[in-house]
């Protein structure tokens, strides 16, 4: 069994249960923030939209520069959504046919060309991607659920009962 075939059941997993979480943002309370401190929900939304994009690169190149990186600022769940489906079906795509040889390859997070982090492409497909977006649709849902919206459970029934 090669590395598509243990992952991917995953992916589709946690991707399909990530779009039914950004499909319940409402437009009008993409400004709000439990706190002064904490992030927006539209900024979390539009930060699971773009987490599924970094996957073609780290497995086309062995490193990715984070200096002058700018996440996307969009302005309705809808475009959020739409952001989504698109890195999605790219990470999909990119994922099928990686080649189990070159997931071992290191690859390195750089600051103004210096590493900052380094490990093996499936460590980045598992840490930066998917525990990622694991850990900030939780934030989502913790805020969606803040402002009255029912969530459905991601790992079974669930929901705000």
């Amino acid at each position: 069994m090669g590395y598509a075939d243990v992952i991917l059941p995953e992916f589709d997993h946690e991707m399909a249960s990530t779009r039914s979480v950004l499909e319940l943002v409402p437009d009008d309370r993409l400004d709000w923030k439990a706190g002064e401190s904490f992030n927006t929900i539209g900024w979390n939304a539009n930060h699971l939209a773009e987490i599924p994009g970094w996957v073609a690169g780290t497995l086309a190149d062995t490193s990715f520069e984070i200096e002058g990186y700018q996440s996307p600022k969009l302005g309705s769940a809808a475009e959020i959504v739409a952001l989504f489906d698109e890195n999605v079906a790219t990470a999909r795509a990119a994922l099928a046919q990686a080649k189990d040889e070159e997931m071992g390859a290191q690859w390195s997070l750089l600051q103004s060309g210096t590493p900052i982090i380094q490990m093996p492409r499936a460590g980045v497909i598992r840490s930066f991607v998917l525990n990622h977006l694991i850990h900030h649709r939780a934030h989502l849902i913790v805020y969606l659920r803040l402002n009255g919206v029912k969530v459905p459970g991601m790992y079974g029934p669930g929901g705000n009962g």
